[in-house]
């Protein structure tokens, strides 16, 4: 048995859904920006990678990607602390750029905000946000999404890019955590 299946409480987004809803965001898309020359999607690192990485294949025009870290979680904390600190910055210039910020999960709001704040910035053509998971009511700061995979509850998840103490991330599916049996797991671990 996995170790994960210790504490998974369920699987809340099956591999066969990701897939189709991902292929959808890519179709929209591309209709979006057909007449796009110069589309970026910018990756949230590391958790936005495996969607962007989908999201790309689906995606049927041309379009660079480019990367950011963005730090404002503490190590299994499930809340931003509303400081970002970019740790790894992008390589390209946007100004005058179609582009898409790919984000795994969006919550509060706090770290997205700082990071579009950026970005504008820099003066791009049009900037706007996709995200696969959006934990809607758990926003405290307003931000316009344009795509979403999913509206999610404010559950505790992990799996499909989405870490859980840094493991999981490459499983196919995401899932909701079981917190009382993790903390179980992780007590037994600390012994």
């Amino acid at each position: 048995m996995e170790k994960y299946q210790e504490f998974l409480s369920e699987i809340l987004i099956s591999e066969e859904s990701l897939k189709r809803r991902i292929n959808e965001l890519g179709e929209q898309i591309s209709k979006d920006y057909a007449n796009s020359s110069n589309l970026v999607l910018i990756c949230i690192l590391r958790g936005g990678v495996m969607f962007l990485t989908d999201l790309m294949r689906a995606i049927k025009i041309p379009h660079a990607i480019e990367f950011m870290a963005v730090e404002s979680y503490g190590s299994g904390s499930r809340a931003s602390s509303g400081q970002v600190r970019i740790s790894h910055d992008l390589n390209t210039d946007i100004h005058d750029r179609d582009v898409i910020l790919v984000e795994d999960i969006i919550d509060s709001g706090h770290t997205l905000s700082s990071v579009l704040e950026l970005l504008s910035s820099r003066k791009p053509r049009s900037l706007q946000v996709c995200t696969l998971l959006d934990k809607f009511e758990r926003r405290e700061i307003e931000v316009f999404v344009k795509y979403v995979g999913f509206p999610i509850l404010n559950k505790f998840v992990f799996g499909y890019g989405l870490d859980l103490d840094d493991l999981y991330r490459n499983l196919p599916f995401v899932g909701v955590v079981d917190e009382e049996k993790y903390k179980l797991v992780k007590s037994k671990q600390n012994e």
